[in-house]
């Protein structure tokens, strides 16, 4: 009769498979209450405050670790305070590069979740019956059985470690996407910022052109009265001026805008956006050393390179384990049941009964799925094959434009700075031409504009240079 039970009691466990979740969750309950029985020794204000200095020391623990991915003493290199701690900011707070961070437990969790594949699993639960028989004697009372159940698939092929090391290259992948996400907020963060500064200087400029052109069309109304200029001519001074206030309400704008993208890149609300410090256009002096050419060995460091590697390696893997999907399994089990009439007597090696047993299954029929799964993988294979060609071209163009960028600009730059010097000298000839009364204020008015326009000008070229010696350093990987 027990013999019976034993078997009934083996069947129905597949029942049973949320009891121990069941007494792990009154485990934590009690823990709980156990927790709460304990004696308070801070007050509720006094939690919250260590709840939130906790939480920024462990932001600031993990923005240590990610700055060694945009490898910050080359931001260093602008001598701008404001726009490190922007960068930090970023490293801390920005949206993108913390779910770009989650995505990495993600898939360390699938990596370790896939592990568990090559393990054995056991399952164990208690099972209280009551049963009245007289099929195999007379029976009518309680009883109590404890199964445990043993299941392991042989991995003498190696196909379940396979499958544990390609999830494994999808979790180094990730860290790869992790550490291209937080270097391309970085560059980013740092092109925004250049702007703004860029712009903070054009907009002083062009305020002092439009109270230029205003003076300058006062001055031409007063002549045009007087019949010294032309009516025509006093109608373009207007149109001057008028324009000179529409291009600086653009320039605002685009500087608002690049202020509330600021914003979100540091993950702050756009209503501050405005309040923003950063350092005058004089002050930022790049001291940096940019080399005229760049090994190409660099581009093996880049993120996006470094992935491709990997996903060719785990295409590899899943070529490999789609072939070993032909071969049979080996599953080994085993099962172990306590069976007894009273719980006294449980635990006793004559109300113990086991037994082992093991089989090879192979599929003689799946209608070609296998064979249709093994060419889409090799399918997959060469397709990866070619994007990491492609990503390796691709990386030598975006080395190249940076470095042509770079180049030209610096000579556009040179010219410019050039062109500048003419200019001052001559408007200081002109103002001791003024001086002397030989040109007229209208005169030195315009010749002044002349010179403001070869500023914004330089401003302009010069923040060029900045955002291209960034785009290199994003274009090399960090590696410069």
């Amino acid at each position: 009769m027990k013999k019976v039970i034993a078997v009934l009691i083996i069947l129905s466990f597949g029942f049973v498979n949320t009891l121990p979740a069941l007494a792990a969750n009154k485990v934590e309950k009690a823990q709980i209450e156990t927790v709460k029985t304990e004696p308070q020794k801070l007050t509720r204000a006094q939690k919250r405050a260590q709840k939130r200095a906790q939480k920024e020391a462990k932001k600031i623990k993990q923005a240590k670790n990610k700055l060694d991915y945009i490898n910050m003493p080359w931001f260093e290199q602008f001598n701008d305070e404001y726009l490190n701690g922007y960068i930090i900011k970023a490293v801390l707070n920005n949206k993108d590069a913390q779910m770009a961070s989650i995505a990495v437990d993600e898939y360390y969790q699938a990596a370790r979740a896939q592990m568990a594949g090559e393990l054995p699993t056991v399952n164990a639960g208690f099972l209280p019956a009551y049963s009245q028989s007289d099929m195999f004697g007379p029976y009518d009372g309680w009883f109590f059985g404890l199964p445990i159940l043993v299941n392991y698939e042989a991995d003498l092929f190696l196909k379940n470690h396979d499958k544990t090391k390609s999830s494994k290259k999808l979790y180094e992948a990730s860290i790869i996407d992790e550490r291209a996400a937080y270097i391309s907020v970085a560059s980013t963060v740092a092109s925004v910022y250049l702007n703004i500064v860029k712009l903070d200087e054009v907009i002083d400029i062009q305020e002092e052109i439009v109270d230029l052109r205003k003076e300058i069309f006062e001055l031409m109304q007063i002549s045009n009265e007087e019949g010294i200029v032309s009516t025509s001519d006093l109608v373009k001074a207007h149109k001057s001026y008028v324009s000179g206030q529409s291009e600086l309400t653009d320039l605002k704008k685009n500087r608002s805008m690049l202020l509330n993208q600021l914003a979100v890149l540091i993950g702050e609300s756009s209503d501050k956006a405005e309040t923003f410090e950063r350092a005058k256009y004089s002050s930022i002096k790049f001291s940096g050393n940019i080399p005229e050419e760049i090994p190409s060995v660099v581009i093996t460091k880049r993120p996006d390179f470094m992935k491709a590697e990997k996903m060719v390696e785990k295409l590899g893997i899943d070529v490999r384990v789609a072939r070993k999907e032909f071969l049979p399994s080996i599953n080994i089990g085993g099962f172990g049941l306590f069976n007894a009439s009273d719980l006294g007597s449980l635990f006793t090696t004559s109300n113990f009964i086991w037994g082992l047993s093991g089989g090879v299954i192979a599929n003689l029929f799946t209608g070609g799925r296998k064979i249709a799964n093994l060419k889409m993988k090799k399918s997959q294979y060469e397709r990866i094959l070619k994007n990491y060609e492609k990503t390796n071209l691709i990386a030598i163009q975006e080395i190249n434009d940076s470095m042509v960028s770079i180049k030209n600009d610096r000579k556009k730059f040179d010219d410019n700075t050039k062109i500048l010097k003419l200019e001052i000298q001559d408007y200081r000839l002109a103002e001791l031409k003024y001086e002397t009364g030989i040109i007229s204020k209208l005169d030195l008015n315009q010749m002044k504009e002349n010179l403001l326009d070869v500023n914004k000008l330089i401003v302009d070229n010069n923040c060029e240079l900045w955002v291209d010696y960034i785009s290199l350093y994003k274009a090399a990987g960090t590696n410069i």
